[in-house]
């Protein structure tokens, strides 16, 4: 993933989203038109976004981002997109003081853009490369000091700190997942239903469902409360202002769920490119974002020393799993990959979750 061409995220027309997009901007700001509409060479793997100038005497916001549910044609990366549930759970995000964009403008209606959407502003910065890995040479991140990664590290836990404390789960609610059971056993069987999803009609993956396996066997004794959670948590969903977070993106993952599984995300998000970049002969990032460091300075800021982190951490990597499982099959789809005898190779990081799954990836590491 990190070298090869980036697959297939759209089967949408560019030209066409942007012509439509200026006929809707007029409707909601009479005279407004929209200029320098353009899609980013960074764009998701999952919903779409467009940037675009606002050209209007009185703006609310000039420089703009759309996101956008994903064009179903496209074998979409999650079954279902509610653009609704990511402006509310933006607005309550942002009400605890995170550098959250404010949303302007929310479309249901998915008659203008083919799909429902919304307006945020676009905030400048500049965010951790996820191709090429922030971990490999070349790419600002690596060329930082020492001390400016550790000051990005130190901002970015205090991003989830700030985001577990700062909302009251009551005010949550409509983040609640359906089913039975306690917050994380509705998370864990959304991810059950997710990874099935995944597999109609497509070979299954011995890895995930024996993860599943070693989730059950893992479980927390203690679970914790539930907290909003960011669910995609991790610096490649931050924009940076030098090493300060600017603007938290992507909330599309947002649940109800204890505190550690938008912690073992943020490790096990950072181990994955890592353990990607040393394969390929080089150090990386090896001080960075460790496991004892984000426990520790998490446990600092709220209180609340993290618990059975080989539990989420394993989870974190499950769910990368299947995420990327899909992303493997989209490329089938499309006919620029071809399913291997081993379903289980389509998994980048096969390796670091087998090793997860037998207990022995943490022996030695951080």
């Amino acid at each position: 993933m990190a070298t090869a061409p980036r697959p297939r995220t759209s089967t949408r027309d560019p030209e066409e989203l942007a012509r439509r997009l200026c006929a809707w901007l007029d409707r909601r700001l009479p005279g407004a038109r929209a200029v320098n509409v353009a899609v980013p060479e960074s764009n998701g793997m999952s919903s779409e976004t467009l940037l675009f100038d606002i050209e209007h005497p009185d703006p609310p916001v000039r420089a703009c981002a759309l996101r956008l549910a994903a064009d179903p044609s496209a074998y979409t990366i999650f079954p279902e997109y509610d653009m609704p549930r990511q402006y509310r759970t933006m607005r309550l995000a942002a009400r605890t003081g995170l550098p959250v964009p404010a949303v302007l403008w929310l479309e249901e209606d998915p008659e203008p853009l083919g799909a429902p959407f919304f307006v945020m502003e676009r905030v400048a910065g500049r965010v951790p490369p996820d191709v090429m890995p922030y971990t490999y040479e070349g790419n600002w991140l690596h060329a930082a000091t020492d001390a400016e990664r550790a000051e990005l590290e130190d901002a970015s836990v205090r991003l989830l700190a700030r985001l577990h404390d700062g909302v009251p789960a009551k005010d949550a609610g409509f983040l609640e997942l359906p089913g039975e059971g306690s917050p994380l056993r509705r998370h864990v069987d959304a991810q059950r239903a997710y990874y099935a999803w995944v597999v109609e009609g497509r070979p299954r993956s011995p890895l995930i469902e024996s993860a599943f396996d070693r989730l059950a066997r893992l479980w927390p004794d203690e679970e914790g409360e539930a907290v909003l959670n960011w669910g995609d948590a991790r610096i490649g969903n931050v924009i940076y202002d030098g090493f300060t977070p600017a603007a938290v993106l992507d909330w599309e993952m947002a649940a109800l769920a204890p505190r550690e599984v938008d912690l073992g995300w943020t490790v096990y998000l950072h181990r994955f490119f890592q353990d990607l970049t040393e394969s390929f002969g080089q150090p990386g990032l090896p001080g960075f974002l460790r496991r004892d460091h984000v426990e520790a300075r998490y446990a600092d800021l709220t209180g609340h020393t993290p618990r059975d982190m080989d539990f989420y951490t394993l989870y974190a990597a499950l769910r990368h799993a299947v995420v990327m499982l899909r992303v493997a099959y989209r490329q089938v789809h499309f006919g620029e990959a071809a399913v291997p005898a081993d379903p289980d190779t389509l998994i980048l990081h096969h390796d670091s979750l087998r090793a997860m799954v037998q207990g022995s990836y943490w022996n030695g590491r951080d």
